[in-house]
Parts: C-alpha cells; structure tokens; sequence
C-alpha cells in the first residue's frame, strides 16, 4: 500500500497537494510524468467521458473499468476512486464496493456525504477514505454550499465528524472560500478543493476542464490547454484531406520489392486478367 500519510505531512509543513481527476491511461500516464501527488478516478467520468446526463448514471463496473486503465497508465501514484451514486447506503454495500475498486488498482476510495460510520467501517478493513462535502454532485444541485449560517454550520460540524472518523483527505467542492479555510485549519486531514478558495491544503481540477475539452468553462477552473479545439480543427483537416485525396499518400504506408511486385503483375495479375 502507498502511504498515505505524507498528504498530512504536506499540510503540516504547508505544502500544497495537487490533484487532478483522470479516466485512462494516456491521462493518467501524462500525469504521473508530471509528478501529480495524486490521481482522483472520479464519478464525473459520466459526464466527460462516457455521455451520461449525471453523475447518478455511473456504475461500479464504470468505476472499476476506469480505474484499472488509470493504474495502467501510472503504476506509482495514489489513486483515489469514487463509490458512485446508490453503492454505499449501508455499511456491508460500502464495503463490498471499496474492496472491488481496492482490487481494481485504487489506494483509496471517496463518497460524498457525513457518514462517519461507514469511514470507521472501511478503516477497519485498511480501505483509507476521503469525504467529500459542500456540492456533492450525487445528491444535490449544482450551486455554492454553505453561504447560510445553517448549511455553514452543518458542513463545519459535518467536516469535524468524518475528521474524527479517520479520513485521511477531505474534498471542498464549491464551497465559500472562508468557510473552507475555517475548516482546513480545525481539521487534522488535509483540505483539497474545487471552487472552494485559495486557503485549503490543495486542489483537484477535472482534466477534461483543464485540458479545454468543451465549450463551456467553470467559475471554478483554469484552463491550460484547448484540446478541444485542437480535436475539432484535427477531424476537419483530416475529413477535408481524405476527401481531396491529399491523405493518405505512398509514404504513409509501403511498397512491393521491385522483383516482388513484376512477379506478381506477370504472374497473378496477367493470368487473371
């Protein structure tokens, strides 16, 4: 088992976590090569990989399936798998679903919500979780969590419970900026957010947001790439040079050995012709 216990020493020394979700190997490989401190296999594989209409679509089969191509992809880094939406109602069905990521290749496994006995459940079978609160995209809307004093509250006491429980990494995910820096400094686990500040102990980004694949950008994230755009001006180019019989040409594949090819015309071609 990876150790995981250097997320907590990065906090206690400062140090930023960078995390970033990926679905393959070429993902993960490229990430791994660029000295990630972590790999989140998360549930938005629904939406940006696999055409789902929400995160309740996806499987444990889609889960365990993405995790082992990410594991594929990058041998060494921590990776983190999300129990998808209706996997984890009870403390057996937890259990049974972490272990088969745990076998598909994950260090860790994520869930959303305070449900601090199933984090104690799956401690006790050396299965390490990470929380996951603010908008939890399995079982609520799409909006900042925790701009009232009631749900400010909740989350800060919710963040306190799974801390106690033995999380060993807590994911803020839109979140108001104060209210996550209150809580990265009253917890022991490190802080990872998304939308949720600069004051947390890192951040996660879904790299198909990072990357630019869609049209639409978040509030939330930075772009460093428009892959997207490469991907569209790539098939029309292509599509465009195959009409116009530009590709392929002969040196994009290969020829007869001169002998090879004067034998064949005589004695293949002319015979059947």
């Amino acid at each position: 088992m990876r150790a995981l216990n250097r997320f907590a020493e990065m906090k206690r020394k400062g140090e930023k976590i960078a995390v970033l979700t990926a679905y393959d190997a070429p993902q993960a490989r490229a990430q791994e090569q660029a000295g990630i401190d972590a790999i989140l296999v998360g549930d938005s594989v629904g939406v940006n990989i696999l055409g789902y209409s929400s995160e309740r679509e996806v499987t444990l089969a889609d889960m365990a399936h993405h995790t082992r191509a990410a594991r594929r992809g990058a041998p060494d880094p921590i990776i983190i798998a999300d129990l998808p939406f209706a996997t984890y109602d009870t403390p057996e069905q937890a259990a049974a679903s972490a272990k088969f990521l745990q076998q598909a290749g994950a260090d860790a496994v994520k869930f959303e919500g305070a449900f601090p006995d199933l984090v104690q459940v799956l401690g006790t079978l050396g299965i390490p979780v990470c929380g996951h609160l603010g908008y939890e995209p399995q079982h609520c809307e799409r909006r900042v969590h925790g701009k009232t004093l009631e749900e400010a509250t909740k989350i800060f006491s919710d963040a306190k419970a799974l801390d106690e429980a033995g999380v060993f990494m807590l994911v803020l995910e839109l979140a108001p900026a104060e209210l996550a820096a209150a809580i990265t400094r009253a917890i022991k686990a490190p802080t990872i957010g998304i939308g949720a500040g600069p004051a947390t102990d890192g951040q996660v980004l879904v790299f198909p947001d990072v990357l630019g694949y869609a049209e639409k950008n978040f509030r939330h994230n930075r772009r460093y790439a428009e892959v997207g755009a490469t991907m569209r001006a790539s098939a029309a180019t292509y599509l465009s040079e195959v009409r116009a019989g530009l590709f392929p040409t002969l040196a994009n594949g290969s020829t007869m050995p001169a002998e090879v090819l004067a034998r064949f015309e005589a004695e293949i071609l002319e015979r059947r012709g």
